[in-house]
């Protein structure tokens, strides 16, 4: 052990009680931190009507998607792209330093969201600049709050810890969509201002009552390994939000230059940053982390399941918000109200099965539970993809609940597990590196299930729609622009709720319309009606993908052998000439 923990342990011998109540003040600070990041990243996507509305962008109109994809996806590639780089800025400035001024950072940049003056493109840019800035200050949080539950709970205790802060972080994407659908209907500026009071208590008492008591260990900052990475996960993100948009006469952009430039320079620059870290003595991306057999199989099955379960939220909205709530008589108002609330089942899931497997895996070890719970939850997807586009919301509620206890299950053990299997001066690093696994799945995971879901659509759609609207009186030439508007637009209709009929339609042909055609055409009904047939092989598609990634994360999940940690009365190497694959893990 180093001379720096046999410090650390001596240290905190004479503050026992001390330190078993810190622990679970820790654990506090650290869940409420991750809960708030984690909400503040979906608290958007519910609540994007009423921000357009009151910024007044129409984000249908060509040029404008731009604005919806940046207030949506600029947090989560910030959060995906910086978790590494403040991980190991944690390992060698203090873990707790640096989470600190994430909580400043997050509760400064939450309050410009909210007073913004601005209308238009100039309101536009400003949210997602301001998005982009308090995403650093998530990232922050995010990158630490892990690595400093592992340094104050013992190894048997580790598995409820973190798995109660890794649900907290799964359930906040999902409370997100609640207090959207809660707080927009009121003001869109509440779904911002709603982090600021949560981010001062925050802040406050995180610098009041967290201490260092991690191993620190000076470095130099590996700024090429930092900058290529940084740059290569950016372009290759920013092509993947690029290609979901429409380009010239195709329904998506994957065959435009722009888009290939950017996926192919991601790749390079990102393989060039292994390069750079294989030959860094002290590299940001701790790549021999790797061999450590529970740490690679957590992280493979981490990525697999945030690529099954990121883009599925997004598909449950537009599912609700677009379909489902409109053909129940539900009002464009009270849509993303009733939208979170249907979505709370898969949040009592989270709930039921993340601290029980937490607890049960420190005891009978974490494997079991990290393989049944990816299958259960690829189970409930394979019986949703079954369900009508008009579904029994009973039947939907209970598939949702059996979902998030399938997630809750895996969540906790495979956390606690990845994070046991590191020594204690790479848990700064170890714990960004797995949330930027996590992370940049759910990314993946958006351009994936938009991908899907647009091929589904654009096979179908423009038939349904054309025959539907002539059959309403629509004229020919009026129904064919709508039937032939980009499948991406029409999914972006339905994620906003709004009517793609006469969103498309120009104001003079509406005029010219008899009131009967005209009644027809706008009703409420008629749009999701239209869409059902097409939208139901397009979610069957995009769900089945999920099974496989599911199934394909609890295979990984069975790779990882038997439970792991790592040895504390081992000789180890030091931080120096760290050689985390000798000799240090212990089997359970």
């Amino acid at each position: 052990m180093s001379a720096a923990a046999g410090a650390s342990s001596e240290q905190l011998s004479g503050e026992q009680f001390d330190r078993d109540r810190y622990k679970w003040i820790a654990l506090s600070n650290t869940t409420l931190s991750t809960l708030i990041a984690t909400i503040d990243g979906t608290i958007v996507l519910i609540a994007l009507p009423a921000i357009f509305r009151g910024i007044h962008i129409n984000p249908l109109q060509p040029g404008n998607t731009v604005f919806l994809l940046g207030v949506v996806m600029g947090f989560l590639i910030v959060t995906a792209v910086l978790v590494v780089s403040l991980g190991r800025l944690g390992d060698i400035y203090g873990r707790v330093r640096i989470y600190n001024l994430g909580f400043v950072v997050f509760t400064i940049f939450s309050i410009p969201l909210c007073v913004t003056w601005l209308q238009g493109a100039a309101a536009g840019i400003w949210l997602i600049v301001f998005r982009v800035l308090q995403a650093l200050g998530a990232a922050m949080l995010i990158a630490n709050s892990a690595a400093i539950l592992t340094d104050a709970f013992p190894s048997n205790q580790r598995g409820l810890a973190l798995g109660i802060n890794n649900i907290a972080g799964i359930v906040g994407s999902t409370i997100g969509l609640v207090v959207g659908g809660l707080l927009a209907p009121i003001s869109w500026r509440l779904v911002f201002l709603v982090s600021v009071p949560v981010g001062v208590v925050g802040t406050v008492w995180s610098y009041r009552s967290l201490r260092e008591i991690g191993e620190q260990h000076a470095a130099r900052i590996d700024w090429w390994g930092n900058l290529a990475f940084a740059a290569g996960l950016v372009v290759l993100l920013v092509g993947i939000a690029t290609g979901i948009q429409p380009y010239g006469h195709h329904d998506m952009g994957w065959s435009s230059p722009r888009v290939i430039v950017e996926l192919s320079a991601g790749v390079v620059l990102l393989l060039a940053f292994g390069v750079i870290e294989l030959n860094t003595k002290e590299p940001m991306f701790e790549l021999r982390l790797f061999r450590i057999r529970a740490f690679l199989a957590g992280n493979v099955a981490s990525l697999l399941g945030a690529i099954g379960r990121g883009g599925l939220q997004f598909m449950l909205i537009i599912w609700l918000q677009g379909v489902w709530l409109p053909l129940h008589g539900y009002s464009l108002a009270t849509t993303p109200l009733w939208a979170g609330v249907a979505m709370l089942p898969l949040i009592g899931g989270f709930l039921i099965a993340g601290p029980i497997s937490g607890i049960l895996s420190d005891r009978f070890g974490a494997r079991r539970f990290a393989v049944a719970g990816p299958l259960l939850a690829a189970v409930s997807l394979a019986l949703l993809s079954l369900l009508p586009v008009d579904f029994s919301y009973p039947e939907f509620a209970v598939l949702l609940t059996v979902f998030g206890i399938g997630n809750g299950m895996f969540a906790s053990p495979n956390r606690a597990n990845v994070m046991n299997s590191l020594p204690p001066w790479r848990r700064g690093v170890g714990s960004g590196m797995a949330a930027t696994f996590q992370n940049s799945g759910q990314v993946l995971s958006i351009g994936i299930y938009f991908s899907l879901m647009v091929i589904g659509l654009a096979s179908k759609l423009p038939h349904a729609l054309f025959t539907g609207l002539v059959a309403k009186g629509l004229p020919a030439s009026a129904a064919y622009t709508v039937a032939h508007t980009s499948p991406v637009a029409t999914l972006f209709a339905a994620l906003l709720g709004a009517n793609a009929v006469t969103a498309h339609l120009s104001p003079h042909v509406l005029h010219s319309l008899s009131h009967s055609t005209y009644v027809a055409i706008t009703r409420r009904t008629l749009f999701p009606h239209l869409i059902s047939p097409a939208f139901a092989d397009a979610t069957t598609d995009a769900l089945r993908f999920s099974v496989l990634a599911f199934v394909v994360a609890a295979a990984a999940s069975w790779l990882r052998g038997s439970s792991q940690r790592w040895g504390e009365n081992e000789t180890v190497a030091s931080p120096a000439e760290d050689e985390p694959v000798r000799g240090a893990l212990v089997s359970r």
